[in-house]
């Protein structure tokens, strides 16, 4: 049988954690910044958790489910 395939666009954007969970980069942080406010950009500065919903896809495009 031949190897899994991951996403290779999906190996861009998440990384894994060591308890599981999956990191995801900020959305809205390429251009146009100077209409945002930066109360706004600082909580879009550290990267976030995918959600329990997605998760799931997520582990399945990274060949981890």
């Amino acid at each position: 049988m031949p190897k899994m395939k991951s996403n290779s666009g999906a190996l861009k954007r998440f990384k894994v954690k060591k308890n599981g969970s999956i990191t995801r980069g900020s959305a809205f942080r390429s251009h146009i910044l100077t209409k945002m406010t930066q109360k706004r950009k600082r909580a879009l500065r550290g990267p976030q958790t995918v959600d329990a919903a997605d998760a799931t896809r997520v582990k399945r495009m990274l060949c981890q489910a």
